[in-house]
């Protein structure tokens, strides 16, 4: 049991840390009032709950009584960027699920006993976490998460076929790309990727077109320019493997 209680909660804040949270606080929930299983087994599942807390060396908060009626529990919550507390993961007995589907299994002593039961809720909340997640980066994803990674920006329609070539090896090589094709002034496109907040735009005029090159411009603000089309997607790839904010 302890192994799958540090497991879980491992694989809980891993996901948590890899979206980009990094202030987490554990609650650990315990017996309400009303509640389903024997005292001894709720004590025995707390104990085990805390003491995994302590080898991953979580500062935690004790929820007297806030543990669901069926089993106690460890509750991991993250601030969103107006410092809000929201409750996320969570590693979770059931006291309750074994016993209605009658589970045993036979033991070293040739016995039948009824199992703990874990489960876990990795984001809780599907809606409150992308509502979460979208709020704390204030829509500016790192390159990894964003939902287009690289808009291209002919600058004219004799650069298109170009521009589309570009894009036919970026989502190739596994990034998602749009070519930006209005009939709109240049500036008016990068304006527009700023404001979408899209972390790399590739305009593409007539050096570009002749020598196999994007310049580069980033959302920061950054501006490379320049830049053989392979020289970008090794730094593109770069930057999504090391999951770079």
């Amino acid at each position: 049991m302890p192994d799958e209680i540090d497991f879980v909660l491992d694989f809980s804040l891993n996901i948590l840390r890899a979206f980009g949270f990094d202030k987490i606080r554990a609650f650990l929930s315990t017996m309400p009032e009303k509640s389903v299983g024997e005292p001894e087994h709720w004590h025995a599942a707390e104990a085990a709950l805390e003491a995994s807390l302590k080898r991953a060396n979580m500062s935690y908060e004790v929820d007297e009584g806030g543990g669901a009626f069926y089993g106690p529990k460890i509750d991991l919550k993250v601030s969103d960027a107006l410092g809000r507390e929201w409750q996320l993961s969570t590693i979770q007995f059931d006291f309750n699920l074994p016993e209605r589907f009658d589970l045993t299994y036979i033991g070293e002593d040739g016995q039948a006993h009824r199992p703990y039961m874990i489960h876990r809720a990795l984001l809780g909340s599907m809606e409150r976490f992308f509502g979460i997640l979208i709020e704390h980066y204030g829509g500016a994803f790192p390159v990894w998460l964003a939902p287009t990674q690289a808009v291209i920006i002919p600058i004219a329609d004799r650069h298109m076929d170009y521009a589309f070539e570009v894009a036919g090896k970026l989502k190739a090589a596994g990034m998602r790309v749009k070519v930006d094709e209005r009939a709109e002034r240049m500036n008016a496109k990068i304006r527009d990727a700023e404001k979408q907040k899209v972390p790399y735009m590739l305009v593409i005029g007539d050096k570009e077109m002749e020598q196999g090159q994007v310049a580069l411009r980033k959302r920061n603000g950054e501006n490379p320019g320049p830049m053989l089309l392979a020289d970008f997607m090794a730094m593109a790839k770069e930057e999504v493997e090391k999951k770079v904010s």
